[in-house]
């Protein structure tokens, strides 16, 4: 063994250890593996950054512009009003949810099919009083099931079409996939719409109703004598920090603000609305000098109505004339509370994966400064109680509970890609959009599927005439490329070559031939697809397919075979993550509004990854022949 093969082993190694880990972003993995091959001379340095214009980078990137198109311009919701039955039952109703997840993944982002889906299939599960994870597993992994079936359903299909390309032979087009992609799929469907169901862990619906945010939510009154008097409520909740409490409203002259503004002063005879730990409450009520308000009214229960109402009509005048001459402009602003405060709802919003809410907390985005909202509750897999909200760091697959306006909260899913849970009423779009961007999606597929065009160019021209027609807003453009997917993409594929320019790709084939198939091509190409799917559960699928592409084509060399087969069973291999919530995006969504815990996922995900297996094998053998 060569030092370069020591070296680029050496990477790879620790690479996959980071990948495991989960403590860095995939991105910032995928860039240091790649800077380090640079260090160590196995990448050249003009050629680093290459990654970023290989054709199967490209096509990732358009296809997600696209699929906003097809998002936005209400494509989708068209297919769910026309495909969905309303009153069907439990079978028919999850054969056509999940059969039209699975349609839609085969043309679009899979989370993207996913994301939009998945208020519809809480509502389903509602309807036919089943579990949200009844159903959200199976179209989890339904719309997982269903990428593998074109070229363009999945970032591993394109990477393992490029590397094709790469080996002297023309790209896989754009349906090679579908030969065995569209069996596997309806064989997987089939099995979970038959068995699977059986074997989803019944766990406790996760909604409104159902959060429990392990605290009290209590009123406090604010004396006088009080250290709270003058303090702003920032200032307020920092002092309540160490005490696991947090003030969610207020009320000021018998008028409850559900989400004030975060600078006004406190008055005193204020009221402040509390979440605070059973434990904690009464160090949060001494810290400021509050009084808990039922304490205050018992106290206060001999006192005639007569006298109250004069003593409430004193404090309003009194509170009325300090406000003009202290802030006229706090005025203002606790107008325009009170005039939000009818339309105060309480909204479960899902962190997609990506969301830039990842490794960040409610203080860290100022929630309550920036969008007027407080974060009540939050769910992590499966965990209903949560301490310290304000500084919990948040991860993909919470589910959050917040309260605020309908327009704030809608503002702020949008801003921290993330999905209300609610059912939304279905877009009445213009119907010239619908067209626009159906006919601009299927003339680019079309064009490379009949390669008139290569895909990265017809994509190109499709994502050109999406902006010049308007489908995609034109703000949008960028924000729905996944960028961190990109960046991984175009470190791993220098990388990869690194492994087949340095001889490192033929090494470790020829040790599974040898040490494990015992030069049998059928057990090598099986253990290539059980290799690749172990590891496509444990870090990101495409990574996945960037590393086992060249060993999959050394394998083949070293066999004499096809390499075309042993490619393919990467494409299904890298598709097939149904063991963990970290292997697909899709799987990570589901966390929290399924209530799903991590064990969870192998039970339906195992015997569906030995059917796969089972039934790949012959196909690729009679599709792909050695």
């Amino acid at each position: 063994m060569t030092t370069e093969q020591l070296l680029i082993l050496a990477i790879l190694i620790i690479t996959m250890a980071m990948f495991l880990w989960g403590r860095w972003r995939h991105d910032m993995v995928g860039a240091a593996a790649l800077l380090a091959c640079v260090l160590a001379g196995l990448v050249p340095p003009l050629e680093a950054f290459a990654g970023f214009g290989h054709p199967a980078v490209i096509t990732v990137a358009c296809v997600l512009v696209l699929s906003r198109g097809l998002q936005t311009s209400g494509v989708v919701d068209a297919l769910t009003r026309t495909v969905l039955p309303s009153q069907a039952g439990v079978t028919l109703s999850m054969t056509a949810l999940i059969g039209l997840g699975a349609v839609l993944s085969g043309f679009m982002n899979n989370i993207g099919a996913m994301a939009l889906l998945m208020p519809v299939a809480l509502q389903m599960a509602k309807r036919l009083n089943l579990t949200p994870g009844q159903i959200l597993m199976p179209l989890a992994f339904g719309t997982i099931l269903g990428g593998m079936t074109t070229m363009i359903g999945t970032p591993p299909n394109m990477i393992v079409a490029g590397f094709r390309a790469e080996t002297g032979s023309e790209s896989f087009s754009m349906f090679d996939f579908t030969h065995v992609g569209l069996v596997v799929a309806f064989a997987g469907l089939a099995f979970i719409l038959l068995l699977g169901q059986r074997l989803i862990p019944i766990r406790k619906q996760i909604g409104v109703e159902g959060f429990e945010s392990g605290a009290y939510i209590t009123e406090a009154r604010v004396p006088k004598e009080s250290k709270a008097v003058g303090m702003t409520l920032r200032e307020i909740e920092t002092a309540l920090d160490d005490n696991d409490t947090q003030v969610i409203g207020m009320v000021r002259n018998d008028v409850r603000l559900s989400v004030p503004n975060q600078w006004r002063k406190i008055l005193a005879e204020d009221i402040l609305i509390l979440e605070a730990e059973a434990e904690t409450l009464a160090d949060a009520l001494s810290t400021l000098g509050l009084k808990l308000e039922e304490a205050v009214q018992s106290i206060e229960k001999d006192e005639t109505e007569k006298d109250e109402t004069e003593k409430d009509e004193t404090e309003k005048n009194e509170t009325k004339n300090s406000d003009k001459d202290k802030d006229k402009e706090e005025t203002k602003e606790e107008k325009e509370d009170v005039t939000t405060s009818d339309e105060i709802v309480l909204k479960e919003l899902a962190v997609l994966p990506g969301s830039h809410l990842t490794g960040r907390s409610a203080s860290n985005i100022q929630l309550r400064t920036r969008y007027n909202l407080n974060l009540l509750a939050l769910s992590r897999r499966g965990q209903l109680s949560i301490k310290r909200l304000r500084t919990a760091r948040l991860e993909a697959g919470d589910l959050l509970l917040m309260q605020g306006s309908p327009e704030s909260i809608s503002e702020f899913a949008a801003d921290y890609s993330c999905v209300p849970l609610a059912q939304r009423d279905l877009r009445i779009p213009d119907r010239s959009k619908i067209w626009k961007a159906g006919i601009i999606m299927a003339l680019s597929v079309a064009i490379a599927a009949l390669g008139l065009l290569p895909a990265s160019i017809s994509f190109a021209t499709g994502v050109l005439a999406s902006m010049a027609l308007r489908t995609v807003p034109l703000r949008d453009v960028y924000e729905s490329i996944d960028w961190p997917v990109i960046v991984l993409l175009s470190t791993l594929i220098p990388v990869a070559g690194a492994m087949e320019s340095t001889g490192t790709a033929d090494l470790i084939a020829r040790l599974i031939i040898e040490k494990v198939a015992y030069g049998n091509a059928v057990i090598g190409l099986t253990l290539i697809l059980v290799i690749t799917m172990f590891l496509s559960d444990m870090m990101n699928n495409a990574a996945t397919a960037a590393v086992m592409c060249p060993i999959s084509i050394g394998t083949a060399s070293a066999l004499g075979v096809n390499a075309d087969s042993f490619l393919m069973a990467v494409a299904i291999g890298a598709s097939c993550a149904f063991l963990t919530p970290v292997g697909h995006q899709n799987n990570t969504l589901i966390l929290g509004p399924g209530g799903f815990r991590f064990g969870d996922y192998w039970r339906l995900g195992l015997p569906l990854e030995i059917l796969i297996v089972v039934i790949s094998i012959p196909m690729l053998l009679i599709v792909w022949p050695l």
